[in-house]
């Protein structure tokens, strides 16, 4: 165990110094030149697309929305953004930040082209990178590699990180000897896997139902918390802000030691918080019945800046302004400690349920979107069934997990899967950029946008 821990260590520090953190800044930075910094001027346009209403047996914008919102809001944006603090400094979260801004570009392009090369599912729909990879690029194969891709790594990587951080929650309830030497991360994870079964043998619509539910009711209550938290601490922000800056830019320790650096931490957490340019969203963005391909391409970009900007951010704050000793502390008794300094054992009762709470929605976010890859590569029922048996399986192994492999494993099989979805927008953005072209000039003309894949020289579409 010790070996694999190392290897799987090696392996996510030389994927992210040396080729991920440069693929996504540029592809991010690329793609907001391209496409005009879309991610910023149709953020009003993004939110009236939410209000739009679909079919009873189609997923409407909002439920696709909740659904990617179910797995990008989660550990990441609690406990993932104490452990960047924690190991990369307070400049850590500023890039989070960039990545986040720079994302949303991406995020745009790869969940309108979802959007585009989407196919019929029952009476509703599915589709993803696989899906756009096969149709637009004429590449079966390529797109079987980005299905294997994400399938390790929501059903084995992050589902695998969920359950192990759910767990962990109710070690500070327990206590670290009892924790672990004793039977509770069995008992939890049997427990868990239970749970999550019903969901993961079930229908998509039951998933989005939980979700668009859950997810606000969760996401709301914490930000009240953090700003609670926040105006208690005024006086400490403005050092806050100038100390994010100040280690983000602090050059001499970040080329001292760059795969521990601040930029590398930020961009490392933030891509497993908000999933921007990864190719995990755009499963959810298929499934949305809407009436132009770009509006759900809006509506994912502001998954994106909710995800970071706003709750990132606010868990940072959380962490930044408490005056605890948190030497020796990592993960989510990191987080427990500094709720537990601000509002006393409310504080610890609160986060703790959070948690277990942002864990669930996202371990159900987190296989709806393995299980559409899988249709992809199968439409065997029987290995259907098989591979729901081992997701629920995963649940259980990953309560068994430590912190270092947990997060270790996660990292390195999201950052393969980014890389193949990363190439694949890269040679078919210029079909999103038509396609948000077309949006545009509808718009212009005063009309309510609506899309004919022919009108702009688009093929290979299904449902369009």
């Amino acid at each position: 165990m010790e070996l694999l821990t190392d290897l799987i260590n090696l392996s996510s520090t030389f994927l992210y110094t040396y080729c991920l953190v440069f693929a996504l800044l540029l592809c991010g930075l690329y793609f907001t030149i391209r496409t005009g910094f879309i991610q910023l001027r149709f953020l009003p346009s993004a939110f009236s697309v939410l209000m739009e209403k679909s079919h009873k047996e189609h997923i409407s914008p909002f439920g696709a929305l909740m659904i990617s919102t179910a797995s990008r809001v989660g550990i990441g944006n609690i406990v993932g953004v104490a452990v960047a603090i924690g190991s990369g400094g307070a400049g850590a979260l500023f890039w989070m930040w960039v990545t986040a801004i720079l994302g949303g570009a991406s995020a745009f392009i790869e969940s309108t082209l979802a959007q585009v090369y989407k196919r019929k599912d029952g009476s509703g729909y599915k589709g993803g990178p696989a899906y756009y990879i096969q149709s637009a690029l004429g590449s079966r194969a390529f797109g079987i590699v980005f299905a294997i891709s994400l399938i390790l790594c929501f059903t084995y990587g992050f589902n695998g990180l969920q359950a192990y951080t759910l767990t962990s929650s109710f070690e500070i309830f327990v206590g670290s000897e009892s924790y672990h030497n004793g039977q509770v991360t069995i008992y939890i994870g049997i427990l868990l896997a239970l749970l999550c079964a019903p969901f993961f043998f079930g229908s998509n619509k039951a998933s989005a139902k939980i979700t668009s539910v859950l997810v606000p009711i969760m996401a709301f209550g914490y930000l009240i918390v953090a700003f609670i938290i926040v105006a208690l601490n005024l006086g400490s922000i403005p050092s806050i802000f100038a100390d994010i800056f100040a280690k983000a830019f602090d050059f001499e320790a970040i080329f001292g030691g760059f795969a521990g650096s601040a930029i590398v931490i930020g961009i490392k957490r933030g891509l497993y918080s908000n999933e921007a340019g990864m190719g995990s969203a755009p499963n959810a963005a298929a499934t949305a019945h809407t009436s132009h391909p770009a509006k759900q391409g809006m509506v994912q970009t502001l998954s994106v800046f909710i995800d970071t900007l706003i709750i990132c951010s606010a868990s940072a704050f959380i962490v930044l302004c408490s005056g605890e000793d948190l030497g020796g502390l990592a993960g989510m008794p990191l987080m427990q400690k500094v709720m537990q300094g601000h509002l006393g054992d409310i504080g610890l009762y609160f986060v703790s349920v959070a948690i277990v709470l942002f864990a669930f929605t996202s371990l159900i976010g987190n296989y709806f979107y393995a299980e559409i890859n899988f249709k992809f590569i199968t439409d065997s029922k029987i290995a259907l069934q098989i591979f729901r048996v081992s997701a629920v399986v995963m649940v259980f192994i990953g309560a068994q997990l430590s912190l270092g492999l947990a997060w270790d494993l996660a990292d390195v099989i999201m950052g393969i899967m980014a890389l193949v979805n990363i190439i694949a927008i890269l040679l078919l953005g210029h079909i999103a950029i038509k396609v948000l072209k077309d949006y545009e000039k509808q718009r212009k003309e005063g009309k309510n946008p609506t899309f004919k894949a022919e009108d702009v020289g688009i093929k290979n579409t299904q449902c369009w």
